[in-house]
């Protein structure tokens, strides 16, 4: 199912977007693989009463449905992989994910069969959500409202309790209690939680003796979101975020649809934000023990320049940006107004700007003192030199020096950024050696893999150019693409063949690997089918 296209749902042949509504994507898989259940191998280490009868879905079934629903999402025009987005969300994220393993949330089994990884939508819209597999989805509208990390965190904590307690597997064994004919209502019954705009299905989901079923399961899924606070909260806490910003966000989501909501809060709709909810996390934070005094696991101001990027991402209306350039202008605008600013010119085309701002910005007396607000300059002033056309690029001796430090950096931004920087500047084999040693780690990381492949062609590398491209297409679950590009490398001329055999060796074996895979993946959705 694609984000951008309007997919066919059960019977009734319901248009619905899944990435608009996250909820429905859940409850539609677990309908595709709802024969596919048995008896959970793994008791769970929670001490939280559980939910249904004990009967779930494989996680080896829960995981190949994650990857066939993610395989689209890859391609959508709204999936948006920014690296230093994506640097920011895995700080917030690692802390909670080894929180949830230490407290045995997440027993070795989940977290070593399951994908655990964040997807980012350009919408505005304020939503997240868990889809089956382990994979979190969240909203460009999301990151842009939060105030805190810790406003964040909650959200992230909450999704990823719903995958540790077996949500998805859970709802399978309530649905398949249920005739067929009801399953259907149920999941129409989401989509109008989901998704108020669209009244015609609001209807249809309460019409008729079906409403009964689909009450029953909304009245199942508010009993998850209660269990997912819950455990969402203690993760929080212990992986050293304030737990107050659990119920920081649920007031400020609250007061949200109470002012203007005007379908742009799904989230409110997926995740009921009742008094009843809100009431029994108060006091719970009145119960928490008073917090250490510790250093956050990552600085509200790194949080805040990423909100800001995330708003400026998600706009789309250039006249928004020129208000927020004309804004930053202005004499007593803060340094935070000031990034805006630089962002919004950077949107609007005005490389230059963006990057003198940003230059005069990594001066600022609150920000030069903090490394992490040093390492986002940093990065954002290569990629800001990227984005010049080519013919105003210039390698000043500022330009080699960072791309000297982003080539030795841990964070991802910093490798991938700095590689393309050495690739535009003649340094090909220092972005060939961070990339190399970058994807050893990080397997799944297309970006990574793709740029890699740029890097060989520009080297005259064709095999391993190759071979890189289809990487990139396996780490995005797409089997075929990666099988054509690699049975492409095949046929290329033998005397190209010929001058690097330990990678026609490779490229050989992975062949007959990805072949492998794609009939596996044929099979599980003829079964689906």
């Amino acid at each position: 199912m694609m984000w951008n296209q309007y997919a066919q749902v059960g019977t009734r042949g319901l248009p619905i977007r899944p990435w608009r509504s996250g909820a429905v994507a859940v409850l539609w898989c677990a309908l595709v693989l709802a024969p596919q259940t048995h008896r959970a191998q793994t008791p769970h280490t929670s001490a939280l009463p559980q939910l249904g009868d004990g009967e779930v879905m494989s996680l080896a079934a829960e995981r190949r449905l994650g990857d066939q629903i993610v395989r689209d999402l890859y391609r959508d025009p709204d999936y948006l992989d920014d690296p230093l987005l994506s640097d920011y969300l895995q700080a917030v994220w690692a802390p909670l994910l080894a929180a949830a393993v230490e407290r045995g949330e997440v027993p070795a089994e989940l977290r070593t069969q399951l994908a655990w990884e964040l997807l980012v939508s350009r919408d505005r819209r304020v939503n997240a959500f868990a889809l089956p597999g382990g994979y979190l989805g969240v909203h460009l509208g999301l990151l842009a409202v939060t105030q805190t990390p810790d406003e964040l965190a909650s959200v992230l904590a909450h999704e990823l309790s719903h995958v540790s307690q077996r949500h998805i597997a859970r709802m399978v064994t309530r649905q398949n209690q249920q005739a067929p004919w009801m399953i259907g209502a149920m999941i129409l019954a989401a989509l109008a939680a989901n998704a108020s705009k669209n009244t015609d299905v609001v209807g249809a989901a309460m019409a008729g003796g079906q409403a009964v079923a689909a009450h029953s399961q909304l009245g199942f899924s508010r009993d998850m979101e209660r269990e997912a606070d819950r455990v969402g909260l203690s993760v929080m806490r212990d992986a050293g975020f304030a737990p107050a910003g659990f119920v920081g966000m649920f007031e400020r989501l609250q007061q949200a649809s109470r002012l203007n909501d005007d379908g742009a809060f799904p989230y409110l709709r997926s995740h009921p934000l009742t008094t009843e909810r809100i009431a029994d996390m108060r006091a719970r934070l009145a119960l928490e023990p008073a917090p250490a005094d510790a250093a956050a696991p990552v600085s509200a101001l790194w949080h805040r320049l990423m909100a800001e990027r995330a708003r400026v991402l998600a706009e789309r209306n250039p006249d928004n940006w020129q208000t927020w350039w004309r804004h930053g202008q202005q004499s007593q605008a803060t340094a935070l107004e000031r990034y805006t600013a630089a962002l919004a010119a950077w949107r609007l085309g005005r490389h230059t700007d963006a990057l003198d701002l940003a230059q005069r910005l990594a001066t600022e007396p609150s920000w030069r003192n903090d490394p992490a607000m040093q390492q986002v300059l940093l990065h954002w002033r290569m990629e800001l030199w990227l984005a010049q056309p080519a013919a105003q690029r210039r390698a000043s001796a500022d330009l080699l020096l960072w791309r000297e430090a982003g080539l030795r950096s841990p964070a991802r931004a910093g490798r991938l950024l700095a590689a393309q920087v050495a690739l535009h500047t003649g340094a090909g084999a220092a972005a060939e050696s961070t990339l190399r040693s970058w994807v050893v780690d990080h397997p799944r990381d297309a970006a990574a893999w793709q740029l890699l492949s740029q890097v060989h062609d520009a080297q005259g590398h064709a095999l391993r150019a190759r071979r890189a491209q289809a990487e990139a297409r396996v780490a995005q679950g797409d089997w075929s693409g990666a099988a054509e590009v690699l049975r492409a490398a095949q046929a290329l001329p033998k005397a190209v063949q010929d001058s690097d055999t330990l990678e026609q060796a490779i490229i050989h074996s992975r062949l007959r690997e990805v072949r492998e895979r794609l009939r596996e993946v044929m099979r599980d959705e003829a079964a689906a089918r």
